[in-house]
């Protein structure tokens, strides 16, 4: 292709679509490189069959275990990325995670910055992506320069009741931040209808807020901005020193295709970024692209996570369920040296999607039918920080394919948790017998293949002899490479990473809009 660009940003997810936004008003020439395509707005979107029993929305990726296993990775190639099917749970890391913790299976080490270098841009994505939630309320939060842009979505009765329950017995419950576009003042107008397929589902009324409607669809009319869809990056070619990015290689329509620009963000998921920089390898490069620490593809992280369902004898005919968070364990307590990570609440159950786990939900009440337990179910997410395991990591074979070797950590603070969860359900009408995980209906290997808050193959550092880019996410040995996705991660705490790639997003894309225009 002729046109040269002043930037090309690879991936169009809560970092590659956030920083397009972020660089638009610049006037500065911008293509957008997407590996899929729109996600087709379709009565499947809101199907359970559709997205959980049948997958359509998973990509037909394979990649491959630490054993050489083949699995199906739970990824999403879209204009929007992971965000077109995510849960819209936008939590701010704690100023704790920033800093050194100690966890049972080791440290989780500090960031090269603080929670004060990231609250602006913090409060600037809040902005963007129409956050709703209530400042103040969890008392592990860090401060704050401005409110939430939007009241935070209200308790619908079942949860209410569950709030002010644990309330009663000491906890400290607070609302969920969430980005919907929702205005409960003004309904008939408001863009979203508080539906119950606001988890895992993409919106068929596009009033989530993900990277493509909030970022990536309002800058498409701008004439200095261009995005390609169906085109995926295989290589990105230097010059002869190795020192600058010279073409992004491309497969689209079955053609083989090299655009250039002055300036590369690849933004294609942690696991992705890594296997692009690790199939650039060249002469100048020959452990991968950016590689020389032995860092790119290591310290892999997702979570380690829980789904669980209560069940109580009250019904809970709450739809919209994501509107409560527990952080009172999220650091080490006065009966635990450890911390042990976050409560939240996921989409509810619903009796076409459990059928996939019929014989251990109806063992408990056999009486019940798929649809009573569904009635009575309360369902939890919970999530513990995963460390930064230098052998959990990326690495690709002679074919390109990714290889995935993983090694849960922290094991003993999940459980911990799940412990304390199955406690705090006395304090709502739930005897912790009734509490027990469920596999959210996915017929894959588990955990491996469940990489939604996949982060930490590329992390940044002010030591290029043990991290990948530098503070502003710039790849340490390169001149115009910068990697602007969850990849940059030095830890990932124990809350969803999106708002943090979507603020990091803002953040360099003044650091870039400056060196544009310098």
């Amino acid at each position: 292709m002729a046109e040269h660009f002043d930037v090309i940003i690879i991936g169009t997810g809560a970092g590659g679509g956030t920083l397009a936004h972020a660089l638009a008003g610049s006037g500065k020439k911008i293509l957008l490189l997407e590996r899929g395509n729109f996600l087709p707005r379709e009565t499947g979107n809101w199907d359970p069959k559709t997205v959980f029993v049948d997958g359509k929305y998973i990509s037909k990726d394979t990649w491959f275990d630490q054993d050489g296993k083949p699995f199906q990775p739970q990824v999403h190639y879209f204009v929007g990325g992971a965000t077109k099917l995510y849960g819209a749970a936008l939590y701010r890391l704690r100023p704790g995670d920033f800093t050194e913790l100690r966890h049972v299976d080791g440290i989780s080490p500090a960031w090269p910055l603080s929670y004060d270098d990231f609250e602006p841009w913090y409060t600037q994505a809040e902005q963007l992506y129409q956050v709703h939630g209530n400042g103040g309320e969890d008392p592990t939060e860090g401060h704050r320069s401005a409110p939430y842009p939007w009241p935070a979505v209200s308790h619908e009765p079942r949860i209410a009741e569950i709030s002010e329950g644990l309330e009663k017995g000491g906890y400290r419950p607070f609302h969920a931040p969430c980005g919907i576009m929702l205005d409960e003042a003004d309904r008939p107008r408001s863009t979203c209808i508080r539906c119950t397929w606001c988890d895992g589902y993409p919106c068929l009324v596009h009033a989530k807020s993900d990277a493509e409607v909030i970022a990536v669809r309002p800058v498409l009319d701008r004439a200095n901005v261009t995005l390609i869809t169906g085109a995926e990056v295989t290589k990105l070619e230097t010059d002869p020193a190795g020192h600058t990015v010279t073409g992004v290689a491309v497969t689209r329509d079955g053609n083989h295709e090299v655009y250039t620009g002055d300036i590369v963000a690849l933004s294609a998921g942690a696991a992705n970024s890594a296997k692009i920089l690790l199939n650039s390898a060249s002469d100048a490069h020959p452990h991968g692209l950016a590689n020389g620490s032995d860092q790119v593809g290591r310290n892999y992280m997702f979570h380690n996570c829980l789904a669980v369902v209560a069940l109580s004898k009250e019904r809970n005919d709450t739809v919209f369920q994501k509107t409560l968070g527990i952080n009172d364990f999220y650091f080490a307590t006065k009966d635990y040296d450890y911390p042990a990570g976050n409560i939240q609440m996921i989409g509810k159950s619903n009796a076409e999607a459990m059928r996939g786990e019929k014989p251990k939900l109806t063992r408990l009440s056999p009486e019940w039918s798929l649809t009573d337990v569904a009635r009575h179910a309360v369902d939890f997410w919970l999530t513990t920080e995963d460390l930064p395991v230098s052998s959990n990591r990326v690495t690709t074979d002679s074919d390109g394919n990714v290889h995935l070797a993983y090694t849960a950590t922290n094991n003993e603070e999940a459980g911990r948790l799940y412990d304390e969860l199955k406690k705090i359900m006395n304090h709502t009408g739930m005897a912790e017998h009734h509490v027990l995980g469920k596999n959210f209906y996915m017929n894959m290997s588990i955990p491996v293949a469940g990489c939604a808050h996949q982060a930490g193959t590329c992390r940044f550092g002010t030591d290029p002899a043990t991290s990948v880019l530098d503070v502003n996410c710039k790849a340490h040995e390169l001149d115009n490479l910068y990697v602007v996705d969850t990849s940059f991660f030095p830890s990932i705490g124990a809350v969803n990473p999106a708002l943090t790639a979507m603020a990091n997003a803002l953040r360099v894309g003044e650091h870039l809009t400056r060196r544009l225009t310098a």
